[in-house]
């Protein structure tokens, strides 16, 4: 299957400072847009479950053979060494698929974390933060690991002496094992992406000098507030006042003092 091409990494942050703002913004929403798709887009859930078919399908030849095995003839026994390599053609190449599947999540999340630290943007992030891709995927996880759960544990409680073989129970079990782990995948990467993009993507706190603001009707920045003191070089208020009080204040008060005895 074709490898789509990646976007590329963030440019390094001596070459940001160059470069146009708007723009590099602008590819950082596209960016971050595509390989948020390419990690938990529809197409991507739907390629983790044809994965997890394609293990059922083999999981299915290697059933026939343990069924086949059970049988103990020799004509049966054929058929089931043809059935065991049937499968293993089927599981080998799906475990290739499955870790060249891993490997591309990896470099996926790589990029995602460069391109979301390279800048801050409030408008595209808070839709990067919106839990839309991450709820589907949990959703259809928990369904899936529901299923396999039922098929698991029901195929092991329902079997009969006589009338089920250990193939077909270990075949049923393998099937629901197959579908649980799948959904347990699914689930896991939902959840861990979702928790990842509210780190990442956390709202940025407002500037301190638009805290310290001054509102309608208040002192501003540069203005003493009511009851400071004076500012430094400058007079206090009604000092000159206060000196032009004093020498008329003496002045009654010595008027006021009785004269000394023997004056005319």
């Amino acid at each position: 299957m074709p490898r789509p091409d990646l976007p590329p990494p963030p440019p390094p942050a001596h070459l940001r400072a160059w470069l146009d703002q708007t723009a590099i913004r602008a590819d950082r929403a596209r960016f971050l847009g595509e390989l948020e798709r390419l990690s938990l887009g529809t197409g991507r859930l739907l390629l983790l479950w044809a994965v997890s078919a394609v293990f059922a399908l083999g999981w299915s030849f290697v059933g026939m053979a343990l069924m086949a095995f059970e049988e103990g003839v020799l004509v049966e026994a054929l058929v089931g060494a043809v059935f065991l390599v049937l499968g293993a053609g089927v599981l080998v190449p799906a475990g290739f698929w499955f870790v060249w599947g891993v490997k591309r999540d990896r470099r996926v999340r790589q990029l995602l974390c460069a391109w979301a630290e390279s800048d801050r943007d409030p408008v595209n992030d808070r839709r990067l933060r919106m839990p839309g891709r991450s709820l589907v995927w949990l959703m259809s996880s928990f369904v899936l690991c529901a299923l396999g759960l039922w098929v698991t544990f029901g195929s092991a409680v329902g079997a009969r002496p006589g009338a089920d073989t250990y193939g077909e129970v270990a075949y049923l079990m393998g099937l629901g094992m197959i579908l649980w782990i799948t959904g347990l995948l699914g689930a896991g990467k939902a959840a861990a992406h979702y928790r990842w993009a509210l780190r990442a993507f956390r709202p940025v706190p407002p500037a301190a000098d638009s805290v310290a603001a001054a509102a309608p009707g208040e002192p501003g920045a540069g203005e003493p507030a009511a009851g400071a003191g004076p500012l430094a070089g400058e007079p206090a208020a009604g000092a000159a006042t206060v000196t032009a009080r004093v020498p008329a204040q003496e002045r009654r008060s010595a008027s006021q003092e009785r004269p000394p005895l023997g004056s005319g």
